[in-house]
């Protein structure tokens, strides 16, 4: 199933007739754009949520559950910061109201996936405003993620009842990108339980979800009562031996995220380990398949993991001396990707849909946002603009 391309050859880009500065211009102009669009949807979702995925091209509105809300609270963050426009603050500002409720009533809030929600709503607040209400809210949220965890086996669990033995011990890969609000929450307070466990978390995930060749499980299990490993499978990908592509991306971030809290360079070496795996299986226009062993196919590709390549690939620059030999090709890398994604998978000037990028792929086994808009793919498709049209402090 998985194909033998050693991780240490990164392939190179492909040549592109703009150049880098050219490139970022057009991103500026695309900025605009995408900013009308998200004032129109701010105009039609009012305080509710978007769903998940779109639905033909159409998000449904939802109240504050699920684990994708903040997708939208982090667009609206991110409009802010490259608009000014205050319409886009004030609405945050009451989305974050929403989270201090949901976390409260804990309402919807058994899963890892509390770092995702509370880092693009309430987190971001607090760096951006000095929201002490906020700031509040995302503690509480960090005293629930750390509820997950099991010290034996050293993991935080995904989802499920935590005292399920069949359960109790899953782990999985998207969980990288939610430890950042463990990290700070023990910055905030000087407890070290936080940071402690996302530590013994990024090391576990470190050890067993990615293979020897890098490629990622995007499942594994621990046996929560003795700590031993026992077995890693899918639950989106398309078998347990192949390599499920959002989770190829949320590994090239999500270490590095990890890196930045702690200054283990494991973390960046990992990093680059899982991003050429990734890279040296993308088809010509450089946005991947749904899942890493179907290049040549026909299959689906999913938009939403490219742009989330695209972020952890310029997070990885950032992080890597300039006499590293694949800095540069990151760099091209992800401008190839960005490019490709703006030109021939963004929603066009006359689509009436509410998404922003086009054919991403939720879990296809289920037939569940299968070619349609997803959350997530907008916000890091906008957090992709913002990288690559100015400086920006990141909200992870």
């Amino acid at each position: 199933m998985l194909q033998s391309i050693a991780y240490e050859n990164l392939s190179n880009p492909p040549a592109t007739s703009a150049g880098r500065e050219t490139l970022r211009q057009q991103l500026i102009h695309t900025r605009e754009y995408v900013l009308e669009r998200l004032r129109r949807n701010l105009a039609s979702f009012g305080d509710k949520f978007p769903a998940e995925t779109c639905v033909n091209g159409r998000y449904p509105l939802t109240e504050n559950v699920e684990w994708t809300t903040s997708f939208w609270t982090g667009q609206l963050w991110l409009a802010w910061e490259m608009s000014g426009d205050e319409v886009f603050r004030e609405a945050a500002r009451r989305q974050v109201r929403s989270f201090g409720l949901r976390i409260a009533g804990r309402h919807d809030t058994n899963t890892h996936d509390l770092g995702f929600l509370y880092t693009l709503s309430c987190v971001a607040d607090w760096r951006l405003n000095g929201s002490r209400e906020a700031r509040g809210f995302a503690l509480l949220a960090s005293e629930a993620l750390l509820e997950r965890y099991h010290a034996k086996a050293q993991i935080i669990q995904a989802w499920g009842d935590l005292d399920d033995p069949e359960q109790a011990g899953r782990m999985i890969i998207d969980c990288t990108m939610n430890l950042p609000l463990l990290y700070w929450a023990s910055e905030q307070t000087g407890d070290p339980r936080f940071a402690n466990a996302a530590r013994a978390h990024v090391n576990q995930s470190a050890r067993y979800l990615v293979r020897p060749d890098a490629s990622t499980w995007h499942t594994y299990y621990m046996d929560r009562t003795t700590g031993e490993p026992r077995y890693g499978n899918t639950q989106q990908g398309y078998a347990d031996d192949s390599c499920w592509s959002r989770g190829q991306a949320w590994a090239i971030y999500g270490f590095l995220l990890s890196f930045i809290y702690t200054g283990d360079k494991t973390m960046v070496t990992l990093s680059k380990k899982v991003a050429n795996y990734f890279l040296n299986r993308l088809p010509e226009d450089g946005v991947c398949h749904w899942d890493l062993a179907l290049k040549d196919t026909d299959a689906l590709r999913d938009s939403s993991s490219a742009a989330i390549a695209v972020c952890g690939l310029l997070e990885l620059v950032n992080h890597l001396p300039v006499t590293d030999p694949a800095r540069a090709r990151y760099q091209s890398w992800a401008e190839h990707i960005m490019a490709s994604l703006s030109r021939n998978y963004l929603v066009q000037p006359d689509d009436s849909g509410t998404g922003l990028l086009k054919h991403s792929v939720y879990h296809l086994a289920s037939n569940k946002g299968v070619d349609e808009c997803c959350s997530w793919g907008d916000y890091f498709y906008v957090e992709a603009l913002m990288r690559m049209t100015e400086s920006w402090k990141r909200y992870w």
